[in-house]
């Protein structure tokens, strides 16, 4: 067997690993609700900071939830999607790009058959996340758009839309990280664009833009 044929073995393998593991979005946010009650977040990290942003982000889903609707368009785009898809989401209950993006991607599953989408947590995935660093780091949330007979990554996307990423990059390049005040901003951008940049992106991923 070939280099190559061993390493995308290696791939499904892992990918069979995450999707047995994984959640659909009701039981990520049951499990969610569940690490709240706690005082708990996901992944090894239990810091205060951790276990805060897992309560921030459980109340920011269940607005998003109930403010975001697909368009019209949108959904005629969706309804012209011909093969179905998995959608392999790799995530931490703690990630607060995953707040406004999780809830659209279920909006997206939840107006087209054709999708399947599945959530598993990154640091239970580590070998697979490595596959899809960004920038060498394991941002989340990292989408893999997989066809579901063979397993095989058509796409993928995150950790973040382009402009949001820019945003991120640029306050990197300047201060060498991301602030908890960077991080309210973005939250803050996200909110205003009200999830238009994820759903045209997410489109284009799905060619259907």
């Amino acid at each position: 067997m070939s280099t190559v044929k061993t390493q995308e073995k290696l791939e499904v393998d892992l990918i069979q690993d995450a999707l047995k593991a994984g959640m659909d979005y009701k039981e990520y946010m049951e499990q969610l609700s569940d690490q709240v009650s706690q005082g708990k977040t996901s992944g090894p990290d239990q810091s205060e900071a951790y276990v805060h942003y897992t309560l921030l982000n459980k109340q920011r889903m269940l607005r998003w939830e109930r403010s975001y609707r697909l368009g019209e368009d949108d959904r005629e785009n969706l309804a012209n999607l011909k093969e179905p898809v998995i959608w392999l989401v790799l995530t931490e209950s703690w990630c607060g790009d995953a707040a406004p993006v999780l809830p659209v991607m279920k909006a997206f599953a939840d107006n087209s058959p054709k999708i399947a989408l599945r959530i598993a947590y990154r640091d239970e995935h580590p070998e697979l996340m490595d596959l899809y660093l960004s920038n060498g780091a394991r941002s989340i949330p990292r989408l893999l758009m997989l066809e579901p007979n063979s397993l095989k990554v058509m796409k993928s996307w995150g950790p973040r839309p382009k402009v949001a990423q820019r945003m991120a990059d640029d306050y990197k390049a300047e201060h060498g990280g991301l602030s908890a005040e960077f991080r309210e901003q973005l939250q803050k951008w996200y909110n205003k664009d009200k999830g238009r940049e994820i759903t045209e992106e997410l489109l284009r991923l799905l060619a259907l833009k």
